[in-house]
């Protein structure tokens, strides 16, 4: 759903998409420590006192989060975080949930929070100002239409360039349409992501780019007409072009190495795979098309 945010006066631009590195946000942060010395770290380093703050936006999305409240541990994303948690000695009851809009969390300055999740994305350009975690998911970009639309069955390169899009201010969706659909005619840009719903469901625009998880809750659940009938559909996903989400720390955070410690050990003991085969499982089947 979340992706890469343009603000900061521009900093990102349409071209932040390019930057994307499976390795750069490793390599832009400091050495993984152990995590038998991370406890006594993250201590001396939280933001609020025997609290791992974590922050994240509101409303927040299935399947990313359930209910909207990520104190359920329900959704990927708190299961995510609660993993770090609970692998860095950390107990569920004291980690605070705190509330940052999107479009801020990855502005330069301090933060409210020990680290921020929202399928924000890496980007070279964003880790001059903010610092990113390694990947806890790796993602691809989907393109979500109206059932009626021809866009179904036609949306080869040539025949995508000719559909009017629209997408969230700031997103990687939004990137991804300029830089590799390039549609002849200029994308909708709105503030919100419902915004950008609206706007399909009543016919303003013809297609919105987004994550793939995110696209197959919009077409399986979430735009209905006003019977309640579901009418949009997941064309399908593009190929990967290296975009994955971090956790988002205040520049230099200390905390981040013990954090990278964290989701390392995730990976390694196959938690992280089992969270995406439980919450994100269903997306691997969605076919794949060019842009």
């Amino acid at each position: 759903m979340r992706t890469v945010r343009l603000t900061l006066a521009g900093v990102m631009g349409v071209s932040a998409l390019t930057a994307f590195s499976l390795t750069s946000s490793v390599a832009a942060n400091a050495a993984t420590p152990s995590l038998a010395s991370c406890k006594t770290t993250i201590a001396a380093q939280e933001y609020a006192k025997g609290k791992l703050t974590v922050a994240t936006d509101n409303p927040v999305y299935t399947p990313w989060f359930v209910n909207n409240k990520p104190s359920n541990a329900k959704g990927y994303e708190p299961a995510v975080v609660y993993a770090i948690a609970n692998t860095l000695g950390i107990k569920k009851s004291d980690v605070k949930w705190a509330y940052e809009p999107f479009n801020s969390s990855y502005a330069p300055g301090p933060k409210s929070f020990d680290f921020d999740i929202n399928e924000v994305s890496y980007t070279a350009a964003r880790a001059q100002v903010v610092t990113f975690s390694t990947s806890y998911y790796d993602v691809q970009q989907s393109i979500v239409t109206l059932k009626a639309s021809k866009m179904v069955k036609k949306h080869s390169p040539a025949q995508l360039k000719g559909y009017l899009y629209g997408d969230q201010i700031g997103t990687t969706g939004l990137a991804y349409i300029n830089n590799y659909i390039k549609p002849t005619k200029p994308a909708r840009v709105f503030n919100t992501l419902d915004q950008a719903v609206l706007a399909l469901q009543t016919g303003q625009i013809d297609a919105i780019v987004i994550d793939t998880p995110t696209g197959q809750y919009m077409a399986s659940s979430q735009i209905v007409n006003s019977k309640k009938k579901l009418v949009a559909t997941q064309v399908g996903q593009f190929p990967s072009v290296g975009e994955h989400y971090g956790l988002l720390f205040t520049k230099s955070n200390p905390i981040v190495g013990c954090v990278n410690a964290a989701i390392i050990a995730l990976k390694s003991n196959g938690t992280l795979a089992s969270l995406q085969k439980k919450w994100l499982g269903i997306y691997t089947s969605v076919p794949t098309i060019k842009p």
